[in-house]
């Protein structure tokens, strides 16, 4: 697929040319993963494009997603440009998304077992009552719910309380209005820098770090009172800083810990909003989902030995509504190094958007993949196993950590979800609007009619 030398004869890069200064910015801006579809389709697995007058590589495809669980792949791409603006903004040294090789490892080592699904065993039942929770106080009878609102607050209130002990509630949308102006305008630079000089952005910014100081005044509190065995995700960091302050420096703490609120507010909110869309467009689903839930919560306690086995119905609607509404729509790099991909030369220090969600909605891997069919994920069919067809957490080194956790965490508050609430869309015919900044999902204005309770 590759090689990192220059005796093969090389392919002409092809090149979109794009408006003024805007280069693609306007088709990224409207579908991100439909451009990158229709860029594969029409130039191949490499071509150069610009944004706002920088220069990227797009790679995409199977042949992306496959290069980036490689050694080369590994060796040749970094992310640690792409987030040095988040790291500058908080005054930090790095961050786990900003880093590679071996101080990478470390912090994920550090974080492995916060954000593993090991770190919520015993705990299922508990996150069912905060979920309940979140209905009583944002979802009431006879009301429309706006779906992301909604779920952002629940979210927060169930990474806050299994993470880090607390449900910072009162801080979410000063972490949603943070998480738009630093993603927008320092990473994804879809955005121009003056915004960061907003006085909602400065006040927003502000009460996170105040959250921020808050959960280091907590967690220092904690140290000598909680066995290695006990700690939190939150725990493991201070730990990490206390011990080993050369990991783990007091700069950044703040960004560190904090770090679940932003990793997770918009991701899985905008994923599980997605789930309600999909599921409730389709009562045949719907109707399966319900079977297995009433099921699951019959005997009113959860049993936590293979959760999303006894929801496969369920599971299946998950999968494919992160298959056509994917959150890693691609990543972000830069080459470290001169390497050549798919025959085309890729020089050091370029950036690139590695499309890894491409092979998602082509027909080669997925029949009918604008089809919502929640029976792919099963044997035999099992279409998301040909490699590298599949990737809702990403790809490579920086595959999401909380994969498992944010798996178990999405089954339970949907299951929960569709036990309790009796809900419908706005109207039978209603079709999901969507947003693409700074991550994509659907719109803030997507509501759903809560009718009644169920249970």
């Amino acid at each position: 697929m590759t090689t990192a030398t220059q005796t093969l004869e090389l392919r002409e890069t092809p090149a979109i040319r794009g408006l003024p200064y805007l280069g693609s910015a306007l088709g990224m801006a409207k579908d991100p993963a439909q451009f990158f579809v229709q860029c594969y389709r029409k130039y191949g697995p490499v071509v150069r494009l610009s944004m706002l007058g920088k220069p990227y590589v797009l790679i995409a495809g199977v042949e992306a997603a496959t290069f980036m669980g490689t050694r080369e792949g590994k060796d040749c791409l970094r992310s640690k440009e792409f987030w040095s603006g988040l790291v500058a903004e908080y005054g930090a040294t790095r961050t786990l998304t900003g880093e590679d090789g071996e101080t990478h490892k470390q912090l994920r080592d550090v974080m492995r077992s916060g954000y593993s699904k090991e770190s919520i065993k015993g705990r299922y039942n508990e996150i069912v009552d905060i979920t309940d929770r979140s209905f009583e106080r944002d979802w009431p009878i006879g009301s429309m719910v706006p779906v992301v609102q909604a779920m952002q607050y629940m979210v927060t209130d169930q990474l806050g309380t299994i993470l880090t002990g607390a449900a910072p509630l009162e801080y979410v949308q000063d972490i949603r209005i943070t998480i738009l102006h630093i993603l927008n305008v320092l990473v994804t630079r879809q955005r121009p820098k003056f915004l960061l000089k907003r006085p909602v952005y400065k006040k927003a910014k502000a009460r996170v770090v105040e959250l921020g100081e808050q959960m280091i005044k907590d967690a220092r509190a904690r140290y000598d009172k909680t066995a290695p065995e006990d700690r939190n995700l939150i725990d493991d960091i201070m730990a990490a800083h206390i011990e080993h302050p050369d990991v783990m420096p007091a700069s950044d703490l703040i960004v560190s810990l904090t770090g679940p609120y932003v990793a997770g507010l918009d991701t899985v909110a905008n994923t599980t909003a997605a789930i309600t869309y999909t599921v409730l467009k389709h009562p045949d689903v719907l109707r399966r989902v319900h079977e297995e839930v009433d099921a699951l919560f019959a005997d009113g306690t959860i049993e936590e030995a293979d959760l999303l086995k006894r929801i496969p119905s369920l599971q299946g609607a998950i999968m494919e509504t992160m298959r056509l509404y994917p959150i890693a729509v691609a990543q972000m790099r830069t080459a470290t190094r001169d390497f050549v991909f798919e025959g085309h030369q890729i020089r050091e220090g370029e950036m690139l958007y590695v499309g890894t969600s491409v092979p998602h909605f082509m027909s080669e891997y997925w029949p009918h993949p604008e089809k919502f069919d929640i029976d792919r994920y099963a044997k035999p069919r099992a279409e998301h196993l040909k490699p590298g067809v599949y990737s809702p957490f990403g790809r490579g080194p920086h595959t999401c950590l909380g994969k498992s956790l944010a798996e178990v965490q999405i089954a339970l508050t949907m299951a929960r979800l569709f036990y309790k609430l009796d809900l419908e869309l706005e109207t039978p015919d209603y079709t999901l609007k969507t947003k693409t900044a700074p991550t994509p999902g659907p719109a803030m204005d997507f509501k759903v009619r809560v009718k009644g309770l169920r249970h």
